[in-house]
């Protein structure tokens, strides 16, 4: 039966249209003029969906849309072509009529069809994507810390050929892209960036500032090149009353390719003279300086969901990631909008495979066998990165496990270390 919105992707020209669309649904004003070319390169316009008023004429623009990125992004020892979700609102007087669901089927589906075995995304709304198959997959942190309560536990890890230097991020870009790229090679939930990408993260407009610094960026690096780099800006206040100084550090993004560098960024950062109060968003939820201070309750850690994932191609995404130890265990998965995963899976890795393994690490293959586990697609997503465990969602009445002795394989054999980690919203 056709969508009572009919639904197709839009053209370049109605891009403005298409962002509207979320503008009413994020309560939000539209985007500067100088920020259209940008959002025009990052835009890809054959992978968007808007949905239409057929009572209404074509200028009216849609009524619904869905957009999304297609970039490599990291999972358990691999990178794999992912579907980066983005832009999906409806206006609010078209809420409640199917649009959503609409738009989320015919998403999938071509997924689906561009052999993407993963898609991911933020939830604006957490009830809401459950119910088109995404798991929460990982987590991030807020970190708050207060004058001189950022003191670092000795011995912290520290390299005498490190040093610190502060640069203009536009002058460095490459240095940033050489960090980055070393930590996504191991990083679940990092995504690819292009140059488009390092545009988005380094726009810096003196007009969105809010009083703040121009964005800033300090390097770690050593004779061979950097090994870290933070991004920040800062505030500069004092008390009125007092004349104390009341300055603001907010850390817009920190990568750390290794434990010296990470500690050195940090112990610069949370040391700065004049400072009251370090800000850091977007951090992870287990984050190497949290046991690197002295007195991590300092960091005030406010923990919420990051990434969600949905497998859009069961066999294809259980297969390009890599396992923590062997497994051979028969899946009973559901998927109420892709029937294509629906069934029974044997997925075999590890010591599991038979001889001679294929080149990927692991085997899932359709089997007529008895089940060992049943799950929805839904907690198959939500463990995907390894960082929620099965065991964990078996314990909330999520997953069962039909076979005595079967759940606490699977559930060490997809976690992972490092946890997944998104720095960046898209």
């Amino acid at each position: 039966m056709a969508d009572p919105y009919p639904i197709r992707p839009v053209t370049g020209d109605e891009l403005a249209a298409f962002h509207a669309v979320a503008e009413h649904a994020f309560h939000a004003g539209p985007p500067p003029e100088r920020d259209l070319p940008l959002l025009g390169r990052l835009f890809e316009a054959d992978r968007s969906l808007a949905a239409f008023d057929p009572a209404l004429p074509a200028s009216a623009g849609p009524v619904g849309t869905a957009g999304a990125y297609g970039f490599p992004m990291c999972v358990p020892g691999g990178v794999v072509p992912t579907a980066g979700v983005t832009a999906v609102a409806v206006l609010p007087t078209y809420r409640r009529r199917g649009i959503l669901r609409s738009l989320m089927r015919r998403q999938l589906a071509g997924i689906a069809a561009r052999g993407e075995p993963i898609a991911a995304l933020w939830a604006s709304e957490t009830p809401l994507y459950g119910r088109y198959g995404y798991g929460r997959a990982s987590t991030h942190a807020s970190f708050r810390f207060l004058r001189g309560e950022g003191a670092l536990a000795l011995p912290a890890p520290s390299d005498p050929g490190l040093r610190l230097r502060i640069a203009t991020p536009a002058a460095v870009p490459a240095e940033l892209a050489k960090v980055y790229d070393t930590v996504l090679a191991s990083q679940p939930g990092f995504f690819a960036r292009n140059d488009a990408w390092w545009e988005r993260v380094l726009k810096d407009p003196p007009e969105e500032r809010n009083g703040f610094s121009p964005l800033r960026c300090l390097l770690a690096e050593d004779v061979s090149g950097p090994r870290g780099y933070a991004l920040y800006a800062g505030h500069g206040r004092w008390d009125e009353a007092t004349f104390l100084p009341d300055a603001v550090i907010v850390v817009r993004e920190l990568i750390a390719a290794d434990p010296a560098a990470g500690a050195a960024l940090w112990r610069d950062l949370l040391s700065r003279d004049l400072v009251s109060e370090v800000i850091a968003r977007l951090r992870p939820s287990d984050d190497p300086v949290l046991y690197q201070l002295l007195d991590p309750r300092r960091a005030r850690a406010q923990v919420a969901d990051g990434l969600w994932v949905r497998v859009v191609d069961l066999p294809q995404a259980l297969t390009a990631r890599r396992y923590c130890c062997p497994v051979d265990v028969v899946l009973e998965v559901t998927d109420e909008l892709l029937p294509a995963n629906a069934g029974r899976w044997r997925l075999r890795a590890g010591g599991a495979l038979p001889v001679p393994a294929p080149a990927g690490g692991a085997t899932c293959e359709r089997t007529a066998d008895p089940a060992d586990v049943a799950l929805d697609i839904r907690e198959l997503g939500a463990a995907y990165l390894g960082g929620t465990r099965i065991g964990s969602l078996a314990a909330a009445g999520l997953v069962t496990e039909l076979r005595a002795g079967a759940l606490a394989p699977l559930s060490a054999a997809m976690s992972w270390d490092p946890a997944p980690w998104c720095p960046r919203i898209f």
